[in-house]
């Protein structure tokens, strides 16, 4: 099997606070076929026929990501993008040192 790497890989969640870095179509493949089938959906049809697709060169390795990540937010398994960092910063004046 040819591996493909996507531009940008996709995180998705595999436990409680763990997180899977999926890069090519490999990854991909085997992750559709470890997940648990008591938990795949219509959109795991579509993923893994989009991986198998873009394996056999029919669609793009771009359109297979898509779909991944279509079955990931469906089945609620995407990694959460990375929340800005927010600052707080003390001042002389105002209630409790901070700024009103």
């Amino acid at each position: 099997m040819q591996d493909r790497t996507f531009f940008t890989p996709v995180a998705l969640t595999v436990g409680a606070g763990h997180k899977r870095m999926i890069v090519s179509l490999f990854d991909m493949h085997e992750f559709l076929t470890e997940f648990p089938p008591s938990r795949r959906r219509l959109s795991y049809g579509a993923a893994a026929k989009a991986c198998e697709a873009a394996r056999a060169g029919e669609i793009s390795i771009e359109a297979a990501r898509d779909a991944l990540i279509t079955f990931a937010v469906t089945a609620g398994i995407l990694w959460p993008p990375a929340q800005p960092a927010v600052s707080v910063k003390p001042v002389a004046r105002g209630f409790g040192g901070y700024a009103a």
